[in-house]
């Protein structure tokens, strides 16, 4: 597997442009199912889990094309609604197919998904709403099957605002006949751009971005042009890195309304934020301090994706912060990592105190997933030496090559491909 090499102790400096959300991209990349004609999507990010979803839409019958950050898929001719198990395994996204498939073919066949191992991430929820929507539901093992001969609006409650359950209730009750209303729905901004597609598509969906979420079902939908917006969790990791490294950055195209929670806890810490049209420029020049307690929550609050990168800058702040995760309780395996380049972190549970230290040291760490590897490459750029980051292929799931993102910035970063790796070690 591909290695990171990073030497550390460069400030960042400069401007980058953020690529799209990845976790926009994906229900909208599965919603296209839903349509009759061809669809077009710009500013898609060029991401594994992109790759795997376009293998799946591919596997189902669609044709799709890629180039640069516009992909075009057209569903007119898609032919299964089984998703491979195979395929499944490798991204957790998957399961948004479950929604567009059964209002399409009135019925759908698909297995326990897989990603990141960051806690359990059980889909009951979306299994329940579809089951309110009438769709019937066998189990054997992994496999899932789901049937539906019409499906029907309900008023559907969610125990709790999860953003996966929300976006497949939204693409199977798009085509549903009758009107279907999510209450406790989450609130993220990939929701609200995944109600902007449907509504381009045709559809009738109100509400995105509150707890009350309200689908007019339509008897079908068209193609259409969008555009994804900016990765929010992308934003944050360079924001994170140019504050943890003591550096400058300008970031262009970002939308600074969906990481108010972070800019409030990174202006606590002493960092330097100035907000303008989409720009946003980031700056620390002294060591930073300490925050007294972040805790982690659905949207609006600050990001369960977002905990592993602010743990690095609180590991280098003066005094004892506390980080609080109440959304997954697998999210802290960075934390091993990161002690072993210096930093001074006691676990409690599902909470973190951070006793800050002066420098982190350069080590070979592990990524053990997605945020936890961005949040040890940004570990990398501030510390003192060589640090090597492994299994990389957990950050290439959200980051559209990260070395040369931060490359593009001043940071001493390259890769190791496999090849050269494995052609050193039989030397």
């Amino acid at each position: 597997m591909d290695k990171l090499v990073i030497e550390g102790g460069k400030p960042l400096s400069g401007t980058i442009r953020i690529h799209g959300a990845k976790n926009a991209a994906l229900p909208i990349l599965a919603a296209s199912m839903l349509a009759e004609e061809a669809v077009t999507i710009r500013n898609v990010p060029r991401l594994l889990d992109i790759e795997v979803m376009l293998h799946i839409l591919q596997d189902l019958g669609c044709k799709t094309n890629q180039t640069d950050d516009q992909v075009t898929v057209d569903s007119s001719k898609a032919f299964s609604s089984h998703v491979p198990e195979h395929l499944m395994r490798q991204m957790r996204s998957s399961v948004f197919l479950m929604g567009p498939l059964l209002a399409r073919f009135g019925e759908v066949e698909v297995y326990q998904p897989g990603g990141c191992a960051i806690g359990e991430r059980k889909i009951d929820l979306h299994l329940r709403g579809l089951q309110a929507l009438g769709a019937e539901l066998r189990e054997t093992g992994s496999r899932i099957v789901c049937t539906a001969k019409q499906l029907v609006g309900a008023e559907i409650i969610l125990d709790f605002p999860s953003v996966g359950a929300t976006e497949n209730i939204m693409l199977a009750a798009v085509l549903a006949k009758g009107r279907t209303t999510i209450v406790g729905a989450a609130r993220e901004p990939e929701i609200q751009d995944l109600q902007r597609f449907l509504n381009e598509m045709g559809g009738q969906v109100r509400g995105a971005g509150t707890d009350t979420i309200i689908i007019d079902g339509v008897p079908s939908l068209s193609g259409c042009e969008f555009d994804i917006i900016p990765d929010r969790i992308v934003t944050g990791t360079v924001m994170v890195a140019a504050a943890a490294t003591r550096g400058s950055v300008t970031l262009e195209g970002t939308q600074p309304g969906h990481l108010t929670s972070l800019i409030h806890v990174l202006r606590r810490a002493g960092v330097h934020i100035e907000v303008e049209n989409g720009i946003m420029r980031v700056g620390a020049s002294a060591r930073p301090r300490a925050v007294d307690r972040v805790v982690t929550s659905p949207y609006p609050a600050f990001p369960t994706d977002l905990q592993a990168q602010l743990m690095i800058l609180l590991s280098l702040a003066d005094g004892v912060s506390v980080v609080k995760e109440t959304v997954f309780e697998g999210r802290f395996k960075h934390v091993e990592e990161l002690c072993r380049m210096g930093a001074n972190i006691r676990l409690d549970l599902n909470t973190a105190f951070i006793r800050g230290v002066p420098k982190l040291y350069g080590s070979t760490v592990e990524a053990t997933d997605l945020r936890a590897g961005a949040a040890l490459v940004i570990a990398g750029l501030a510390a003192h030496g060589t640090t090597i980051v492994e299994h990389v292929h957990h950050i290439d799931r959200g980051y559209d090559r990260i070395e040369g993102m931060f490359a593009s910035l001043g940071a001493d970063i390259v890769r190791l491909p496999y090849e050269s790796i494995a052609a050193s070690a039989n030397r």
